[in-house]
């Protein structure tokens, strides 16, 4: 019997381990992948969405593994450096999100008022935003563009090659400074009216030191926030959304 089996085996196994491999990448990426990797997600859950991932991603790879088959031993480390990498570029695009979230909070003095205990500490402010942008993104069809980001990968990154460190720091640190730019720019109209508020509060306080100018400017700067977020929120997301979708188009390219 096993005999028979033996011209089988042989057959199947380039394949199984080329979806293997490609698991070890998709793993990690799904990790840190927007939506999908978020720790409120169980992690049941988590590895069969990274075993759908790899049943797409494998046919579309697996005959350049099966060619030229990469070490199985370095691959272990390779693929994991590599599925880490992308996934930490595409994780900023969240960290930036939830940073301008912070950031408009801090400056429209909500961060205590509306400050939220959750499993990541965050004001309420910074929570709509990322529930909203992670909606929009899955909305947007975030699982397409994935899989596309998993499948281009292997065209600038082989299997069983580590990346090039000083191209890799360059990337990384790029992809760093872009979300902290982004971050910063969806915060701007929150940190302009807070920069507006407090200079008219000086002025006031000036003018009227018998005023507690304090106990009345409290109550305008959390409606003013309010109503910022009401009418920026919309153009802020789709202004987030167009940049996450050019990060999945793409990921390698452009931290550079």
């Amino acid at each position: 019997m096993s005999l028979e089996l033996a011209p089988a085996l042989e057959i199947w196994r380039p394949l199984a381990i080329a979806t293997f491999l490609v698991f070890l990448r998709v793993g990690a990426i799904m990790a840190m992948l927007p939506a999908f990797g978020e720790r409120a997600v169980p992690t049941r859950v988590r590895l069969g969405l990274a075993l759908a991932f790899t049943a797409v991603v494998a046919p579309a790879v697996a005959p350049w593994l099966i060619e030229a088959p990469p070490s199985l031993a370095i691959s272990f480390a390779t693929e994991t450096v590599i599925g880490l990498a992308l996934g930490l570029v595409l994780r900023m695009m969240i960290l930036a999100l939830q940073m301008a979230g912070e950031i408009a909070a801090q400056a429209t003095s909500l961060s205590q008022i509306l400050g939220a205990a959750s499993m990541d500490p965050q004001p309420a402010m910074g929570r709509l935003m990322l529930m909203a942008g992670l909606t929009l993104a899955v909305m947007s069809g975030l699982h397409v563009r994935a899989a596309e980001a998993m499948i281009l990968s292997y065209d600038l990154l082989p299997a069983g090659r580590f990346p090039d460190a000083g191209t890799l720091a360059d990337w990384g640190t790029g992809s760093i400074a872009r979300g902290f730019a982004l971050a910063a720019t969806l915060a701007m109209p929150f940190v302009i009216a807070s920069l507006i508020y407090n200079l008219a509060l000086g002025v006031i306080n000036k003018a009227m030191p018998q005023l507690m100018v304090a106990f009345v400017g409290a109550p305008a700067i959390t409606a003013g926030g309010l109503i910022i977020l009401l009418l920026a929120l919309p153009p802020m997301l789709t202004f987030w959304q167009d940049r996450l979708l050019t990060v999945f188009a793409a990921p390698f390219g452009a931290g550079g």
